[in-house]
């Protein structure tokens, strides 16, 4: 895993924010998200520098598109705001998390 993937999977495992389950490399149709929960119907995509690449942008949207068309709430974070601020994301998170 990545740095900030690694750096995020420490608030997520073991059930560690809020008692929520998340998964890590969840499939879904034809994609795999970053980390999903369940039962939040949740999905969190961490993006690197490969996805501000021309072409991957469009990519992304029309995926979250698909994604989020089968209940799933997909929220993007990028390794430069877990980086720098990594209680605001666990904080967005759970704003998501009842």
């Amino acid at each position: 895993m990545p740095t900030a993937e690694l750096m995020l999977w420490a608030y997520l495992k073991t059930k560690r924010l809020k008692g929520y389950k998340f998964r890590r490399q969840y499939s879904v149709a034809n994609y795999i998200i970053d980390f999903y929960c369940v039962k939040a119907k949740l999905g969190i995509e961490i993006d690197g520098d490969s996805h501000f690449r021309k072409g991957v942008v469009v990519y992304d949207r029309n995926r979250q598109r698909e994604i989020e068309a089968l209940g799933i709430k997909v929220i993007r974070f990028t390794n430069k705001q877990i980086y720098e601020n990594i209680n605001e994301v666990i904080e967005k998170i759970s704003s998501f998390l009842s």
